[in-house]
């Protein structure tokens, strides 16, 4: 056993972010394809305006109608899929009762992220996979789309699904939640 300060790693390509999922591992995981993922875009994009690095977690029912959704924007630093799962959580649990009652969940949870760059698979959307993906399970919900939002448009990573409108533009101001600033909430209304 050898004791002393644990050697260094170099900041080169061998090192990357812990907890964090590679396309294919992202792929191989059965996520359930959206019927019509432009309107799923279109709607969110409308709702919360996002601009870069603005995340907006939706909750969709059986019926693919959005139940609820939130928007935030990501600290900085770089990224952990932990740390982006626990904001992730935090989010769901204010806009929509957990499933962990139910033998199989029945609604599904998708992530639309504003970014800068161009639309191809980057460590920091392997962060925002893996914290999606484990903030689901623990929510009780169904993992559902990644979803990236540039200036070329926005694609579904895993799946190669692509469209260029809506698309990230310039940052305009956003309509905030008066409960957590910096937060955009959205929520259906119950049906009576």
């Amino acid at each position: 056993m050898a004791f002393g300060p644990a050697p260094s790693r170099s900041a080169g390509p061998a090192t990357r972010p812990g907890r964090l999922l590679e396309p294919a591992e992202w792929a191989a995981a059965g996520i359930p394809l959206l019927r019509n993922p432009r309107e799923v875009v279109t709607g969110l994009h409308a709702r919360h305006l996002p601009t870069p690095s603005t995340a907006v977690v939706a909750v969709l029912g059986p019926d693919e109608r959005l139940a609820a959704s939130a928007s935030f924007a990501r600290r900085g630093g770089p990224p952990d899929g932990w740390e982006l799962r626990n904001e992730l959580l935090a989010q769901l649990r204010r806009v929509i009762p957990h499933d962990l009652r139910r033998r199989s969940p029945v609604r599904t949870a998708v992530l639309l992220y504003c970014r800068d760059g161009d639309g191809r698979w980057t460590e920091e959307d392997g962060a925002w996979m893996w914290g999606l993906r484990d903030a689901c399970t623990l929510h009780g919900l169904r993992c559902g789309a990644y979803i990236t939002l540039t200036e070329a448009g926005w694609r579904i990573l895993g799946e190669g699904r692509s469209g260029r409108r809506p698309r990230s533009a310039a940052r305009p101001a956003m309509r905030l939640d008066t409960d957590c600033p910096g937060t955009v909430v959205h929520r259906r209304a119950a049906a009576r």
